[in-house]
């Protein structure tokens, strides 16, 4: 006889050995427990063989027959078993496979993606709560509800208390509502200070430099309101950064109500935007009004209207008088760098 099969072994299959136990059992011949004690074992899980236990050198021969057909329902059954296994494979994937996505999602320390309105709204007041010098917010989504301000109201009059320094950016739409028009003036009038801004710009929180609050642009699928909570300290510097880059091109605004009229030369006080400094600034480097309108974010047409409301109030009626009128004025001058944020803001 070859050598075993170590597949059909594996496989469960009787080893040589148990066969040659079981002819010497059918044929009465001698056997011992001890030598034979595998074989043995084999064949009484096959049902091959029954063994007394007080006389286990005799065991006793049972219908192979019989004992086959025990060992292919066994085997069916199991085999069964094991394509209902296969069967919800899949199924049991996709279930593991949400927690490991959201443990994707979470990035380790750097960001936890925060999926439900609620818990966003309760780590942004936790983290609010315990800043010490610097909030800064940037809300493009529109008008909040009366009830809402109140609540910020509150919770930002109480950082004021702490000594935190409140710099918030919204929409230039924002000024028609006089809810946000009342806010506005309540905690300007305690410190806070506001801009707003023509072009949209990404919604965030930025706490102490240290911690952010983003919209979600991973997760597809979930809710407009879901949000990232970044804690890297590198990507909320960027942030911040952002941030400044969009603060240095809006106006500011005390609470006052929107007004479309352009203010005159005779006006009085500073007549230009931030923004328009940022295109005379521009014009004045010999910078193309393409590349003027991809760094600021707005569109060509949108300049071209500043660039207009610009020589209607210098009065130039070049582009070259223009920049001549604005090399002349002390506007150029202003500084409209914001200050560092180790500092107080006025």
């Amino acid at each position: 006889m070859g050598e075993p099969d170590s597949r059909a072994a594996d496989a469960g299959a009787l080893s040589p050995e148990a066969v040659d136990v079981y002819g010497r059992v059918t044929r009465h011949e001698h056997i011992d427990p001890e030598r034979d004690a595998r074989a043995l074992a084999d064949l009484a899980e096959w049902g091959l063989v029954s063994t007394d236990p007080r006389l286990p050198h005799l065991p006793i021969a049972l219908d192979p027959q019989e004992a086959g057909r025990r060992r292919l329902d066994d085997e069916l059954r199991r085999m069964a078993a094991k394509a209902e296994l296969a069967a919800r494979i899949p199924q049991i994937t996709d279930e593991l496979s949400l927690h490991f996505e959201r443990a994707k999602w979470r990035s380790g320390r750097g960001s936890e993606f925060l999926g439900e309105p609620e818990l966003v709204d309760a780590r942004i007041e936790q983290a609010v709560g315990r800043a010490r010098a610097e909030l800064l917010t940037a809300q493009p989504c529109g008008p909040r509800t009366e009830a809402q301000l109140a609540a910020v109201e509150e919770r930002d009059r109480a950082a004021l208390a702490r000594g935190v320094h409140i710099r918030s950016l919204y929409l230039d739409t924002t000024r028609d509502d006089a809810v946000t028009r009342a806010y506005v003036s309540a905690m300007t009038g305690r410190g806070a200070q506001f801009r707003t801004q023509v072009t949209q710009f990404q919604r965030c929180v930025v706490i102490d430099r240290r911690q952010a609050f983003i919209s979600d642009h991973v997760v597809n699928s979930a809710p407009g309101d879901a949000s990232w909570h970044v804690r890297d300290r590198a990507v909320v510097a960027f942030i911040a950064e952002v941030f400044e880059e969009c603060w240095r091109r809006a106006d500011p605004w005390n609470g006052d109500p929107h007004s479309g009229a352009p203010r005159s030369a005779g006006s009085g006080g500073t007549r230009t935007t931030l923004l328009q400094r940022e295109i005379l600034r521009d014009m004045a480097r010999g910078i193309e009004q393409r590349l003027t309108a991809q760094r600021l974010g707005i569109g060509l047409r949108s300049l071209s209207k500043e660039v207009q409301t610009l020589r209607e109030l210098f009065g130039a009626s070049t582009l070259q008088e223009l920049t001549y009128q604005w090399a002349l004025s002390d506007e150029r001058l202003i500084d409209d760098r914001p200050p560092h944020h180790g500092q107080a803001t006025a």
